[in-house]
């Protein structure tokens, strides 16, 4: 059924195509790029952040991130050759005052104590304070700032790999103070105790910039108190003093975070369409739904249901 049968003039039965099949089968191709072209832009869509996935994929993240950092050869002498370079070129730039700044600070012991601890500490409980915010309060914004966040850290582990770079206080020639030995504090994953757990050449780029200003952005962009905002701009501006006062990084290690930066946004603007800041708050919800109504939502509670309510009240 569905085919004709024909003769031919030897006698031969032949079979022809039903038009009926001929008509359906161009029919399933639109259908199927539909089926593609639907399902990857629900990929693109902002959905609802689910606790247990986050935490898995946050965790596995930084599990990888740490593995492929150290794993990079540490390629010490070019990593050296690559510090004495940069040194230079700050030199005849005129910004070389690492230095001056290292002796300056590490002349206050408080201060930089602090700062070895600061360095430490505030990179990852920043990092992971304003994802928890983000995922409460915008959940609608949470995917793509996150997106950013994966991308900007992605690179700079292209940046590891293709540049080894020594940090300022393992320069031979370079008579910087490693604050974190002389004030026996943990400021530094790659000093004292722990820095056969990290690659020590791994200085471009910063991503205590990078995720600092990550931090400092989105802050900035979607905190309603105005104190919460300026925070977020003082907090970028702070982790650079510390990164070179503490002589863990040069001034263009945190350029080099800064552009990791801008490339974790455009990845994540060229996937999603937008900036994270400009994506709707909430997730929208499908047809047929209702979110519902709270302070933390900022749903409208249809009117049959409030005088539904109101009667149930009284």
């Amino acid at each position: 059924m569905g085919e004709l049968s024909t003769t031919s003039q030897e006698g031969r039965s032949e079979v022809t195509p039903s038009p009926i099949v001929d008509e359906a089968a161009p029919a399933a191709n639109p259908r199927r790029r539909n089926s593609v072209l639907a399902r990857l832009r629900s990929l693109r869509s902002p959905r609802r952040p689910r606790i247990w996935f986050e935490v898995l994929l946050i965790a596995a993240s930084y599990w990888v991130y740490s593995l492929v950092r150290n794993a990079v050869p540490e390629q010490k002498a070019e990593a050296l050759r690559n510090a004495d370079w940069i040194w230079s070129v700050e030199k005849h730039l005129g910004i070389a005052v690492e230095q001056t700044i290292n002796h300056a600070v590490n002349s206050v012991t408080w201060l930089i104590v602090s700062m070895n601890y600061y360095y430490a500490t505030l990179h990852f409980i920043v990092t992971i304070g304003v994802l928890v915010w983000l995922f409460h309060r915008h959940p609608g914004r949470y995917a793509a700032a996150r997106l950013t966040l994966f991308a900007t850290t992605a690179v700079a582990l292209l940046g590891y790999y293709l540049y080894p770079l020594a940090p300022p206080r393992l320069m031979s020639g370079g008579h910087f103070i490693d604050t974190v030995l002389v004030h026996h504090t943990w400021g530094s994953m790659a000093s004292g105790n722990f820095k056969n757990m990290s690659n020590q050449y791994a200085a471009m780029p910063s991503m205590h910039i990078g995720w600092s200003l990550w931090c400092g952005l989105i802050i900035f962009a979607l905190a309603s108190a105005p104190w919460a905002r300026i925070l977020g701009l003082l907090y970028p501006m702070v982790t650079l003093v510390v990164i070179v006062a503490t002589a863990n990084h040069f001034w263009l290690d945190a350029l080099g975070g800064m552009a990791c930066v801008a490339f974790g946004y455009a990845v994540s603007y060229a996937w999603y369409g937008s900036l994270p800041h400009r994506l709707p708050k909430q997730v929208p919800l499908p047809q047929g739904r209702s979110r519902p109504a709270g302070p933390s939502t900022g749903a409208v509670i249809p009117a049959d249901r409030r005088a539904t309510d109101v009667a149930v009240r009284r």
